[in-house]
Parts: structure tokens; sequence; C-alpha cells
């Protein structure tokens, strides 16, 4: 970079660290890929539809949603009736093309030590399909989902909650990367080692976040770790 800054947090130390959690999209594969972008659009034109707003108006409804909820669907299913297994349905059935197996994310998750789950708000679906598009099922140990949580999404204390209980882990030894700062938050206050992810991750300066990785793989590939045992 022509700033002298470095492309992310490199040799940070995970020594003590025995699970690892990860956000899924936009974190597992950048942004770029455009992935989460699609669902986003998929999810404002059910929102359309579902309320029969013009677009300025359900823009500005689901802004409110996002800030009040978390998520567009807690506040679609306080104020309207409809299937959240449809809706889920719907906005997750995108294309996901430009998701390939990428061989440096991979040998960087192989070095970790212990199990490695997923933590997302999207469906179940979802992210088996995105994490079978990189390539990556068979690192991961398991799966929670908003349906997982019973559709109340992170950064609720009660989804961490239940989370922590479907995996019986250890938060002071469980390392959380996400690419969103408000959800590392409440996993900070639980004791959990927080990984901010992401292009924005080097300007944050929240102080519930440990470490920042713009990259992904080049953090955990030099990350220093618990050395194997024999």
């Amino acid at each position: 970079m022509e700033t002298g800054e470095p492309a992310t947090e490199l040799s940070a130390d995970l020594t003590g660290i025995t699970t690892w959690l990860f956000d899924l999209d936009d974190t597992l594969y950048p942004p770029e890929r455009q992935i989460l972008k699609r669902v986003s659009g998929r999810i404002f034109d059910y929102m359309v539809r579902l309320t029969g707003l013009p677009e300025d108006e359900a823009r500005a409804l689901q802004l409110r949603y996002l800030t009040d909820h978390g998520a567009t669907l807690g506040g679609l299913l306080q104020d309207y009736k409809f299937d959240p297994a449809d809706f889920l349905a719907d906005v997750h059935d995108v294309p996901l093309d430009g998701l390939d197996p990428e061989p440096g994310l991979r040998l960087a998750l192989e070095r970790l030590q212990g199990p490695r789950y997923v933590f997302t708000n999207g469906s179940t679906e979802h992210g088996r399909r995105v994490l079978e598009a990189l390539g990556l099922t068979d690192l991961f140990s398991g799966l929670f989902s908003i349906e997982d949580a019973e559709l109340l999404p992170k950064p609720a204390p009660e989804t961490f909650a239940k989370m922590i209980a479907r995996f019986g882990i250890d938060p002071t030894r469980t390392a959380f990367f996400e690419d969103t700062p408000r959800n590392l938050q409440p996993a900070k206050v639980l004791g959990m080692t927080t990984v901010l992810v992401g292009p924005r991750a080097l300007t944050s300066t929240d102080a519930y976040i440990d470490f920042r990785a713009a990259a992904l793989g080049p953090f955990l590939a030099t990350a220093h770790l618990a050395e194997t045992k024999a």
C-alpha cells in the first residue's frame, strides 16, 4: 500500500485459543465477491413486495429495522405477517459465482488447532452452499444459523448464549472473526478474543476489538498458535 501500512495485522498471539468461530459472509470470503450485496438486494425487494411501500419509504423503514433489530427480518416479523421460511429461502436464492476455493485460506485454516465453527445471521442452507463453494465444508465442525437463533440475529446476547450452549465452547478460549464491528462487542463481554475482518478493519478504533485483519488468510497464516501436541 502506498501509505506504508501493512495489508493486515501479522503475527497475532493466539496461543491461548482452542476454538475458532467465524462469521460467514464478507468474512470467509472478501466483500468484493458481492454475495452479501446480492442477498441484501433480494431482502429489499422482498420488503417492498411485503409492505407495499414506495422504495424510498421502504428504504427508510429498513434502516430503522437495522438500527433497532440488527436485521430487516426482525422488524418485519414485528410489523407484518409472513412466513419466515419463505423469506429466508427467497433472499438467499442468489448465484454464488465468484466464490472459488482459495488454497491459501484453506492452508491457513488447517493450521488452527481445535474445532472451527460458523456463526452466521444467514440461513442454514446459505451457509452450507457458501462453505461448499469455498471448498471448506470439511474443515468446520458446526454451523449456527439464523434458524438456530430462532430468528434473533447477532449481536443479541441471547443468540450468543444459544450458540455457546449448542457448541459447548469456552468463550475465554475462543477467537471470533467478524466483519461487523457491533457483533464483536457482546463477544468481547463474554471473554472472547475478537478479530475484525475486512477492508475497514485497520481504521477501526473500537476498544472491544483485539485484532484487525484486512485479509483473513494472511492473518491466520502468520498467527502464533499453541504448539501441536505430539
